[in-house]
Formats: structure tokens, C-alpha cells, sequence
């Protein structure tokens, strides 16, 4: 598995369904809203300001590659006897 492929994926996927989320809860009523959990996993960001939405999307983009950064190394890994 390649490395850069699967994190510029990832990282599109989350920021995608940020960018979803926050659309979402701009149209339904708060009480369905999921800015707390973005308060809880994004530090720095604040619903319904500009800087907090170029923040959720820089650390989702970010997120993204940490994920691809753990799991190709471990997935290779892993996989290495059915290459052989």
C-alpha cells in the first residue's frame, strides 16, 4: 500500500464530511448540530466564525494523514508474507 495516495484520500474523505457536517448544521435546528464534538476533537474550533472553519478544515486535511501515516507502515507490515 502507498503512502501518499491513501493520505491525500483520507485527508479529502474528512474534510468532505466536514464541510458536510458544517452545511448540516447551518439548515437544521441546534439540537442536531455536532459542534461540540468538533469543539471536543478539533482544538481551536469555534462554530459559525471563519477562523473556525479554515482551523476544522486544516486539522481535518491533517488528521487525515496522521491516520495514513500509522496505518500504511502497519498495513505493509502486516501484509509483508503475501507479497513474498
Amino acid at each position: 500500500m502507498r503512502l501518499r495516495p491513501l493520505g491525500h484520500s483520507l485527508s479529502i474523505f474528512l474534510v468532505i464530511s466536514f464541510l458536510l457536517c458544517m452545511l448540516w448544521g447551518a439548515f437544521t435546528p441546534q439540537n442536531l448540530h455536532m459542534h461540540r464534538a468538533w469543539q471536543e476533537l478539533l482544538p481551536g474550533f469555534e462554530w459559525g466564525s471563519m477562523t473556525g472553519m479554515v482551523i476544522g478544515l486544516v486539522e481535518t486535511y491533517l488528521y487525515g494523514w496522521y491516520i495514513a501515516l500509522l496505518f500504511v507502515p502497519l498495513y505493509n507490515f502486516f501484509n509483508r508474507d503475501k507479497a513474498a
